[in-house]
């Protein structure tokens, strides 16, 4: 038990002690990368397929602060009656986190209503993939990706929560 509360401890620490990687120029017309995630329903997701066929904005973080942009978002998204699915993708890289998969997911499942768990997908063996393609020069904000139904990103943001952003997503959902 001694163990596991250290490694618990330590986790934000290691996961902090990743390589800094800069975004792709300009991401849009870029095709999302094939990744495997968990929902916290414990099912299987492929990302972009899950949510192919209908827009979607991901909220992809990387750190547990992140966390209050990403509800922001959510809570704009939602009160911008913006037309699309929305999935919180939690994206924790290396192999550490990956070995404590299982605490880290049912912590994210003690502060989450069930029936939001499916929206929840943590991707782990596949998050270098996102690294790769978003960067992570901003781990506090949340990296927002518009994809249309081809799975297509059609606007990104990692800038932080702004309304104006809100609106900017919807009028590009309304054009699709």
């Amino acid at each position: 038990m001694k163990i596991k509360a250290a490694l618990f401890c330590l986790l934000p620490f290691l996961i902090s002690c990743t390589q800094v990687t800069t975004m792709s120029s300009s991401l849009e017309g870029k095709q999302f990368p094939q990744v495997i995630g968990e929902s916290l329903g414990k099912q299987e997701v492929k990302l972009p397929d899950h949510v192919r066929g209908k827009p979607a904005v991901l909220l992809i973080a990387y750190k547990q602060r992140a966390q209050f942009d990403v509800d922001r978002w959510i809570l704009g998204l939602l009160q911008a009656e913006v037309p699309v699915t929305i999935v919180e993708v939690p994206t924790i890289a290396g192999m550490l986190p990956h070995m404590v998969s299982e605490y880290i997911n049912e912590g994210m499942r003690s502060g989450i209503p069930e029936n939001d768990w499916a929206s929840v997908v943590t991707v782990y063996d596949d998050a270098a993939k996102i690294v790769a393609l978003l960067g992570n020069e901003r781990p506090q904000s949340t990296q927002v990706v518009l994809l249309n139904k081809e799975g297509i990103i059609m606007w990104h943001s990692n800038k932080g929560y702004s309304a104006s952003q809100v609106l900017e997503i919807k009028k590009r959902v309304e054009s699709l």
